[in-house]
């Protein structure tokens, strides 16, 4: 018997070709939905009602009354409408703050360089260790192409760096590196052995107890004052490093609550087959736990790419904070409502491919497990 048919005896009561019968899924025709019952229907017709209400003033103001192309703020200051003028005009600056104008095909190229990382990241046949360096050569790329002094590349430092660059880096690197630390932590916390657990669970237990806008002060203000004279280290990493650790304590403990989930007769089992301790963990143990929390893994993802938004209060130009610096033009009359709904949508995109991704891996757990 190996240890993927223990495995499986133990997650499904089918065998030997044996399949479980599943209830029919019962499907509702949209009006059955929407007027199927009393509390449908009226909150349908409230719901109805107030589309009435706001959506032709919506229109009115997005899309009628609105400037779309202009060469500076003379037509959004005459306008009752949107001015999506401001965007086009000031779309790189947005989305590159303030890198060299010249240079910015530089963090467009490094931008693409992640997004192609990301998606073949996602089918579950390409993981594996040629993953791990697959990545660390496009972070390795990426930091290349943004801060240059090599290869024929200007120097530019990350104090210039700004926008969706800094919001990817930052969340993938808080992520990557937070998720597989969180594990560390939620073994040692379980841990028999005392030190381990009572360091990783005093780690937890800070992290958590602060908040993340502390950890970001301390780690870009008060940091530089305790190292030694002659040293620094560059503040985009202070940012990241603060990231990383937040995120760590938190996915340590959902990935604790996936292991206390799976029965401790896995782990027995494993050892009884010949396995040690670190392959009972990588080959039984942590892919059940994972898989069955999906979900909190997924709400934390999510708010750890939103929370990179709050490098802006240690002076980092994030996406929201190269928004809020393209607003500050006098030669436009501030269009705060397009410029937040633009990056919300950005953020919207991100989150929603995240939801959507999280939902798939659901979906091919429960296959798995009912095989």
């Amino acid at each position: 018997m190996t240890v993927a048919d223990f495995s499986l005896e133990q997650t499904s009561p089918a065998r030997s070709g044996e399949k479980t019968a599943r209830p029919p899924e019962r499907r509702m025709s949209p009006l059955s939905v929407l007027f199927g019952s009393l509390g449908s229907a009226v909150l349908t017709i409230a719901l109805g009602a107030v589309l009435i209400l706001v959506l032709p003033r919506i229109i009115q103001w997005g899309v009628i009354d609105s400037v779309w192309s202009a060469n500076d703020g003379a037509a959004c200051r005459e306008a009752t409408g949107a001015c999506w003028a401001f965007l086009r005009a000031k779309f790189r600056q947005i989305t590159f703050g303030i890198y060299p104008p010249d240079q910015q095909w530089r963090p467009f190229l490094a931008m693409i360089l992640l997004f192609a990382c990301i998606l073949w990241s996602l089918p579950p046949r390409n993981w594996g260790r040629s993953l791990l360096v697959l990545w660390a050569t496009a972070i390795a790329a990426f930091l290349i192409l943004m801060q240059g002094g090599m290869f024929g590349l200007a120097l530019v430092p990350s104090a210039y760096w700004g926008g969706l660059p800094v919001t990817l880096i930052l969340a993938v690197s808080a992520l990557g590196i937070g998720f597989p630390l969180g594990i560390v932590l939620a073994l040692g916390r379980r841990s028999a052995m005392a030190v381990p657990r009572i360091l990783s669970t005093g780690l937890i237990e800070i992290i958590r107890g602060l908040p993340l806008v502390s950890l970001l002060f301390m780690s870009s203000i008060m940091l530089p004052i305790m190292l030694p004279d002659g040293m620094a280290i560059d503040k985009l990493a202070r940012a990241g490093v603060a990231l990383t650790i937040f995120s760590a304590a938190y996915l340590a403990e959902i990935v604790r609550g996936g292991l206390q989930a799976v029965p401790a007769g896995q782990e027995e089992a494993s050892r009884a087959l010949g396995l040690s301790w670190g392959q009972a963990m990588r080959l039984v143990v942590l892919p059940q736990a994972l898989q069955k929390v999906i979900p909190p893994l997924t709400n934390t993802i999510i708010v750890m790419v939103k929370n990179t938004a709050l490098v802006l209060v240690v002076g980092l130009f994030d996406l929201l904070s190269s928004g809020k610096a393209a607003l500050t033009d006098p030669a436009w009359p501030s269009p705060f409502t397009e410029t937040y709904l633009f990056i919300a949508a950005i953020y919207f995109v991100m989150c929603f491919g995240i939801s959507r991704y999280s939902a798939f891996l659901e979906r091919r757990a429960s296959i798995g497990t009912a095989r």
